[in-house]
């Protein structure tokens, strides 16, 4: 319901804005830009599906591989006594849990064109446990707020486009992104598990806790010791070599065990294309929404609340600049990406704004994207907390994100 609702609003606030500049400013073009942005977006929409075709082939083919070559099952069962206490209703050693598995470590590299199919996956064994095919269950809730957290561990792209604006040293960002999307995800999980009365307090959850906090420190060490073209060109070569050694061990394992490989292939490929074409309504509906929200001027005036009762309350306003990327953040990827790179290009990439605008970019993922996709995939109309949780994680990482940045750059 709670999507339904900020749905709605989309549309009714819109409309307002545009009728107040239209009979207040006399903007006679204002629906005209509105309507403009509508089939834009429908189009956008359907690019993106199309564009998610091929991809979602691969890798669906590629998990079919590991899924009848019994790799999954081997990785579940590995991972069992640490997701089993995230994901208490999923049984133990279950093939899901090494989907899930997937998916994070694709998320965490930055390797979106990979994390988005193993989510969709991951997605679709979760609705074979889901005794109510049209509500979220547990398991979902959680495994879509890791996704919206958006932990990850090199923000290549957030510094390439760094690169691209200017900036004297593009990988500043780095331990300020690493730092609030950490945050995003502790707060995500923490707000879902006190949702569903999780015990977070138990060694397996500790003993990762504390292994993530070492690679982490390890990680920052390393950062600070060599130098940025060093940093951008061994995170992709890492990350690269990776995730073709995940297709190679695939495979590889597949012939050992003495499966036909290409039929197994070609099996998976086939759902990742009724999966794209299932995902079209549920892209059309939110992305229509957030493009008449956002032609209105509905974010600008939002903006413009924030910073003037901010401004009254006596507090420093000068984060205010980079609001646009950390609210549209949570709508679209791209819409986030365009005005962090206009924030740099306006206020420059060097300057406490243009540093801020890429922190609060990185600190999370795209929420409404994430719910529209994964949870359509699958036919969830019912979405429970999944929204509120995921934007607490949002929202924590945002104040995390400008906390820290007036930290390393004020």
């Amino acid at each position: 319901m709670v999507l339904n609702y900020i749905w709605i609003a989309f549309f009714i606030i819109a409309f307002v804005i545009a009728l107040i500049k239209v009979i207040f400013l006399g903007d006679t073009e204002i629906f005209t830009a509105i309507m403009n942005s509508t089939f834009d977006s429908s189009k956008t929409a359907f690019e993106i599906s199309l564009g998610l075709t091929g991809v979602l082939a691969l890798w669906l083919g590629i998990m079919k591989i590991g899924e009848n070559s019994g790799l999954i099952n081997a990785l579940a069962r590995f991972l069992s006594p640490v997701l089993c206490r995230l994901f208490p209703d999923i049984p133990k050693g279950h093939p899901v849990l090494g989907s899930i598995f997937m998916n994070m470590s694709a998320n965490m590299l930055g390797l979106d064109n990979a994390a988005t199919p193993l989510g969709l996956k991951a997605m679709k064994e979760l609705q074979e446990l889901n005794p109510k095919k049209d509500t979220a269950s547990n398991p979902m809730i959680m495994f879509l707020v890791i996704n919206t957290s958006g932990l990850i561990i090199i923000p290549i792209s957030i510094m390439v486009y760094r690169a691209q604006m200017g900036a004297a040293q593009p990988t500043d960002v780095f331990i300020p992104i690493l730092l609030s999307t950490f945050i995003s995800t502790l707060v995500g999980v923490i707000a879902v598990s006190i949702a569903q009365k999780i015990n977070l307090i138990n060694k397996p959850i500790l003993i990762l806790m504390g292994v993530i906090c070492l690679f982490f420190s390890g990680l920052i060490y390393l950062f600070l010791n060599i130098s940025r073209e060093e940093m951008g060109t061994y995170s992709t070569l890492i990350a690269n070599i990776l995730l073709f050694g995940v297709i190679i061990l695939f495979i590889l394992t597949g012939v050992r065990k003495k499966i036909n490989v290409y039929d197994s292939f070609v099996e998976g490929a086939k759902e990742g294309f009724t999966t794209a074409v299932r995902i079209i309504p549920y892209l059309v509906a939110f992305l229509v929404g957030i493009a008449v929200f956002r032609t209105s001027g509905a974010m600008d005036f939002l903006v413009g609340g924030i910073g003037y009762v901010v401004g009254l309350c006596g507090v420093d306003t000068s984060f205010v600049g980079a609001l646009p990327t950390a609210l549209m953040k949570s709508l679209s990827g791209s819409g986030a990406n365009g005005l962090m790179i206009d924030t740099m290009k306006e206020m420059g990439p060097d300057s406490f704004v243009g540093r801020m605008s890429c922190v609060v970019r990185g600190a999370s993922d795209t929420t409404f994207y994430i719910l529209a996709v994964y949870f359509g995939s699958v036919g969830i109309s019912k979405t429970r907390n999944a929204v509120t949780c995921g934007l607490i994680a949002d929202f924590s990482g945002i104040i995390a994100a400008i906390l820290i940045s007036y930290l390393f750059f004020f």
